[in-house]
């Protein structure tokens, strides 16, 4: 064997198993996020019957080698995997992904953090550094939720925002298991439900005669008029909850119609923390 031919012999003996470890680790992605569900199922506690919930960030902390695991796994999904699943199965992925690292942002600079604006400042985001190793590049919260799961013409769901959480009171509440394909559209439609009956973020104001509801709608109403499932309007989307936000059946009857004013309330902005 000549010197060259042992050299090309030695290069493929050592990049055999470098390919094999990468394939297996492609290979052994879990589409149950089993491993997101037992982190959730340990660390969020449900509050009003699931209409909130708040997070144990300290057991987060206590768990941080299995949190980095589980995002360890997100992070070596290639763009070719992604791109060969089903719409559902690459929905729950994002949506899992926007919420665990938003967990590990949090635990970057816990306990000493109040809300997560604190991680920004006057003239930046917590949303906008680009410091998550996901589908072979370097995203943001914001390019996930943004120019991810609400670009136009890939999953154009309005449900979206009741599924991601950002770590506040005002979110709606973390789900309390990962999002999974098999059940994506029941668990998205139970979140959404939970929020609305939450009377603390939206609720009809009797002496005032209005719907009032959480400032999500507010900044993104528009997704709310893209027709998914035959709703066109935020009106059309309240009154399909009508019975959550309403007593009377007068009132109920009113909201079904979309015949109310609409205001939106003050988001809070401090951390969801169960401590």
């Amino acid at each position: 064997m000549t010197t060259c031919t042992r050299r090309h012999w030695l290069a493929a003996a050592l990049a055999a198993p470098l390919a094999m470890t990468m394939g297996a680790r492609a290979q052994a992605f879990d589409p149950t996020h089993a491993a997101w569900t037992a982190l959730l199922k340990k660390h969020v506690r449900l509050l009003r019957g699931g209409q909130a919930t708040q997070v144990a960030y300290a057991g987060f902390a206590a768990d941080r080698a299995a949190l980095k695991a589980y995002l360890d796994s997100l992070s070596a999904v290639s763009t070719a995997t992604f791109g060969g699943w089903a719409r559902a199965e690459r929905q729950a992925f994002l949506t899992n992904a926007y919420n665990a690292f938003t967990v590990e942002l949090i635990l970057t600079k816990y306990p000493d953090l109040k809300s997560i604006k604190d991680l920004g400042s006057v003239f930046s985001s917590p949303w906008k550094p680009k410091w998550i190793p996901l589908l072979g590049g370097k995203v943001s919260l914001d390019d996930i939720e943004h120019a991810m799961l609400r670009k136009r013409g890939d999953y154009d769901d309005p449900r979206v925002h009741f599924a991601v959480n950002c770590a506040s009171i005002g979110c709606p509440a973390l789900r309390e298991e990962a999002f999974v394909a098999v059940r994506l559209d029941a668990q998205m439609d139970e979140q959404a439900l939970r929020f609305m009956s939450d009377r603390t973020r939206n609720r009809y104001n009797v002496q005032r005669g209005r719907l009032e509801l959480s400032k999500i709608f507010d900044w993104y109403g528009e997704d709310f008029r893209l027709g998914h499932r035959g709703i066109a309007s935020l009106a059309a989307f309240a009154g399909r909850y009508a019975d959550q936000l309403a007593d009377a059946p007068a009132d109920r009857e009113r909201i079904r119609g979309g015949s109310v004013d609409i205001a939106f309330l003050d988001y809070d902005w401090a951390l969801n923390d169960a401590r």
